[in-house]
């Protein structure tokens, strides 16, 4: 459509958008796509929102995938924006969401960023595609590549929820469990990679996950009549959702989809007590994240102990004014139960920590009752089961 190049996200060196590409060659940091946005202002309007399908391939004109016949799509994206009015009442919020992700294909925020990864490794005639993940990830690659007619070599760590291995392993992925944490998985890919002939479509290690995941933003916006929340809480493994969102914003200023000098949400990163290197990065002043090492939590999708879009995700949280907060498992566990009793949503653990975290920062004054909050929930409860005695 209107994609024109790819860019190095420290340097801004351009790359070649025709062939396949990982990291840049230059920084060897992540690309990012970026478009012809004034020819794609001309069809991509509010007005023609309106009468487009339900998934995220109605903002077609700022995703990469040149043709429609390379679409991998089982229907992602367009999932509900929740009012929750018993939970925010709890707390004299009016105005309180959650983004529901669990009703995504394979039940998880995933799901987007494949979509866009695997049609793009489609229309490049890739066959073999692998990836390092903590489970969600590689349940949506494992579908979007059965539906596709392309392997899916999957690396997990061991102790991985039982549901995500099951899912792989029916859809007919190759499945390697690891004995330690997704970064010894990565480390196994890479290893194995140019051997084996696959394609590492690992979080911000391809570029176009994060094109999937950028609608996230387009949607929200959408979804609140083209107005952009006060607050976000985003639980924050390798963070290709909050990095795609902060592009979003920005797309959607130029594509004149939302205002001029639109004041952009406070974006807060939500980790693990026991895996946070983000927080300990922003709470330091560091442009760059250092490893966690020994890194320990119950929500598998928290346990990235290097991200390495983490000096993004940082100068995102502190270009809106957000921040960086870790809960303990024990909060996570306990909140699910108090969203779910509430508003009738089994959120995953990732989705629980982003509750339990709000409640820190309205205890703090650092989100006020009269805000706009929008609480990502990224997975279905129904994946953890391990972790509520199931």
């Amino acid at each position: 459509m209107h994609f024109t190049h790819l860019a190095c996200t420290l340097c801004g060196q351009k790359h070649d958008a025709s062939v396949p590409q990982n990291v840049s060659a230059c920084c060897g940091k992540p690309l990012f796509a970026h478009y012809d946005l004034p020819a794609a202002a001309r069809t991509l309007t509010r007005e023609s929102l309106r009468t487009r399908g339900k998934s995220l391939w109605r903002y077609r004109e700022v995703l990469p995938v040149r043709s429609d016949a390379d679409i991998v799509t089982l229907g992602e994206g367009w999932t509900p924006l929740l009012p929750a009015p018993r939970l925010g009442a709890k707390h004299g919020l009016t105005q309180l969401f959650i983004k529901d992700e669990a009703q995504n294909p394979t039940a998880s925020f995933k799901a987007r960023g494949m979509t866009t990864a695997v049609s793009m490794a489609k229309q490049f005639g890739l066959k073999k595609l692998a990836v390092p993940s903590a489970g969600n990830a590689a349940g949506a690659l494992a579908a979007y590549a059965a539906r596709a007619g392309m392997e899916a070599h999957i690396f997990m760590p061991r102790d991985t929820p039982k549901a995500n291995i099951i899912e792989c392993e029916q859809m007919g992925a190759h499945v390697t469990l690891i004995n330690g944490l997704i970064t010894d998985c990565g480390a196994e890919v890479a290893k194995r990679k140019a051997a084996e002939g696959w394609f590492d479509v690992s979080t911000l290690k391809e570029p176009y996950r994060a094109e999937g995941k950028k609608t996230l933003g387009y949607e929200l916006a959408e979804q609140l009549n083209w107005t952009l929340p006060d607050v976000i809480l985003y639980p924050t493994g390798g963070g290709t959702g909050l990095i795609g969102m902060w592009k979003a914003f920005d797309e959607m200023e130029k594509l004149r989809l939302i205002a001029p000098g639109t004041k952009r949400p406070k974006m807060f990163t939500v980790q693990a007590t026991g895996c946070q290197p983000i927080v300990r990065a922003f709470d330091a002043g560091e442009k760059f994240a250092a490893e966690h090492l020994g890194a320990q939590t119950r929500a598998s999708g928290l346990r990235v102990p290097k991200a390495i879009g983490d000096f993004i995700m940082l100068d995102a949280l502190r270009s809106s004014g957000g921040g960086a907060i870790a809960v303990t498992d024990e909060e996570m566990i306990a909140c699910t139960k108090e969203v779910g009793a509430a508003e009738g949503v089994f959120v995953a653990p990732e989705g629980a920590a982003c509750y339990a975290a709000l409640k820190r920062l309205l205890a703090a004054g650092t989100v006020t009752p009269d805000q706009t909050v929008v609480l990502f929930n990224t997975s279905t409860g129904l994946k953890y089961l391990e972790c509520y005695g199931g």
